[in-house]
């Protein structure tokens, strides 16, 4: 058997003031090792070099240049934005099927990209979601009211959109991308498993031949094998 020891609050204030006390000894001491080097390099190498150990590498430099910044940070959101060749496959496998312009897909793969990452779920479990349920067509609205591309149901997801966020947001293909999947991460944390996860997104969970989930993993399973042809081509 384990003990559980209970502090009391007066032995949990004495262990926060020590943790205060711990901390500011810390940072007096970090000061007294700058203020130290400070001291060595004025005597060594001129207040010019010290005042640079008090300075950022980009403030010290007279070289910075702003253009090389601008540059990086483009750089680093095409980067964000740029479709691994699993998912660019996979955009031309449903540009081909679908008949829709690989164009209109780009941002509805990127967005399902960046979710999946944020979420950890498999990119393609979401793609494949969106096959299933609107075949890509981001203005279907089901007759219990689900909307877009992941069929979300507005009235039920409303404070899973942006803030300042229209209603008519769950029609933008992006948004609607992203709360779908927050949806489906949920479902699936909520039951416990993926299929039956996919079974509560599609409003199936009475059913025990799992027929929503299983037409979902087929489609993924489609789009896997696409990929891969298409990759090794």
């Amino acid at each position: 058997m384990l003990a559980t020891t209970i502090l009391t609050p007066a032995t949990q204030r004495i262990f926060q003031m020590i943790g205060v006390l711990f901390r500011k000894a810390l940072m007096a001491a970090g000061l007294i090792l700058l203020l130290s080097l400070l001291g060595l390099q004025i005597v060594h190498g001129g207040v010019a070099d010290a005042l640079k150990l008090l300075l950022p590498p980009a403030a010290a430099s007279v070289d910075h240049d702003p253009a090389a910044v601008v540059a990086g940070e483009a750089d680093a959101e095409a980067s964000a934005t740029a479709l691994t060749p699993r998912m660019q496959s996979a955009l031309d496998f449903v540009s081909r099927r679908y008949r829709v312009a690989s164009e209109a897909l780009q941002p509805i793969f990127v967005a399902a990209q960046l979710a999946g990452r944020e979420l950890h779920l498999d990119p393609l479990l979401i793609i494949a979601v969106i096959g299933v349920e609107s075949g890509f067509n981001p203005f279907s609205q089901s007759v219990y009211g689900a909307q877009g591309l992941m069929q979300v149901v507005p009235r039920f997801h409303a404070d899973k959109l942006p803030e300042e966020a229209a209603p008519a947001a769950f029609l933008d293909p992006v948004i609607n991308v992203r709360v779908g999947a927050s949806v489906l991460r949920e479902s699936i944390s909520r039951m416990g498993s993926l299929e039956d996860g996919l079974q509560q997104y599609g409003g199936a969970t009475k059913d025990p031949m799992r027929r929503y989930s299983n037409k979902v993993l087929s489609e993924k399973q489609r789009l896997e094998q696409a990929a891969l042809r298409l990759r090794a081509a």
